[in-house]
């Protein structure tokens, strides 16, 4: 895909600043106090994954939603968003459900990151479902979520849910819904992106590949005739805080290759798809994702947990205020 810079800054705005956001990831062994000290230092997002299981045999995980509502409760403006939920697996009216009562609970903090899956089948199996279908499963999933969610009286037939005279009280508190980020980094993401999404969350992406995606999915935006003012463009940020790069890089690849065991080139990816170095460098590319679309950063820590707190303490105190200084308005 070609662009000219002078297109991608027309359609980033002329002077190139923005109204900047930042999350990070709240662990689930004490949710409520990770929580709170997110908001304490300011950030905009707590984030939270799932997995129904991860490998087999499984590695322990959680379900977002549960979590979301626990840090909810514990803070007062803090965002919650699932960074990100598996809509394949869930029925839209449970769904439509649940999401609802975490964003009443929360008194409107909910954002919903959603994605398709699929990198560990066995949880697809486990709920008698294909990986096949996930992609046109989770599309009819959120057809039918914006529904439940503004609608009275849904009747659907579809391919794979059939519903009759559905409404669901009370509605969200957030109008006309919560919103929907959709996660990924294919052609099918996008296309999910620009016909469903309120933002775009794609992860393992390079600040080149993020600029494609933020023209592609304003050109299918655009010959939907669907108007993208509000839209939340999110990264989710691998990141590691070392010394310099190298030192950094090999404390990526050792996290990732833990989560992502197939990947045996994780070493040689991170570079890549990774923020790494001390703060300066973390500053410099991060600057190139913001050139090339991103607004709204997710952190993921790449460091073992007993590092977590210093990561959380350099990127307050002295990355994400150099950042807004050199680029927010």
């Amino acid at each position: 895909m070609k662009t000219s810079t002078g297109k991608l800054k027309l359609m980033l705005g002329a002077d190139m600043t923005a109204d900047l956001r930042f999350g990070a990831g709240v662990g689930a062994d004490d949710v409520p106090n990770h929580a709170r000290t997110l908001e304490r230092l300011g950030f905009d997002y707590g984030s939270f994954g799932e997995h129904f299981m991860r490998g087999n045999p499984p590695a322990p995980t959680n379900l977002a939603l549960p979590l979301m509502a626990a840090a909810a409760g514990a803070t007062d403006k803090l965002r919650v968003v699932s960074s990100i939920l598996l809509a394949p697996l869930y029925h839209p009216v449970l769904l439509a459900k649940l999401a609802t009562s975490v964003d009443i609970v929360s008194k409107g903090r909910l954002t919903l990151g959603i994605g398709i899956g699929g990198e560990f089948p066995v949880e697809f199996q486990a709920m008698g479902l294909s990986t096949k279908d996930r992609g046109s499963r989770s599309d009819e999933v959120l057809n039918l979520l914006k529904k439940l969610w503004t609608e009275e009286h849904i009747t659907h037939k579809g391919k794979f849910f059939q519903i009759e005279d559905v409404t669901l009280k009370p509605t969200p508190l957030q109008h006309p819904h919560p919103p929907i980020w959709v996660a990924g980094r294919r052609e099918g993401a996008m296309r999910r992106t620009a016909k469903y999404g309120d933002g775009w969350l794609p992860y393992f992406y390079s600040p080149e590949q993020y600029k494609n995606s933020f023209i592609r999915i304003n050109e299918l935006a655009e010959n939907n005739g669907r108007d993208l003012s509000g839209f939340e463009w999110a990264h989710f940020s691998f990141i590691s805080i070392n010394k310099n790069k190298r030192e950094a890089a090999k404390v990526a690849a050792s996290r990732l290759g833990s989560r992502y065991s197939s990947r045996a080139d994780m070493e040689s990816l991170v570079g890549s798809y990774c923020i790494l170095g001390n703060a300066e460098d973390c500053i410099d590319r991060m600057s190139e994702y913001f050139s090339a679309g991103v607004r709204t950063f997710l952190f993921s820590w790449m460091c073992d947990p007993a590092d977590v707190p210093r990561h959380l303490d350099i990127v307050s105190q002295e990355i994400i205020p150099r950042f807004r200084q050199k680029f927010g308005k």
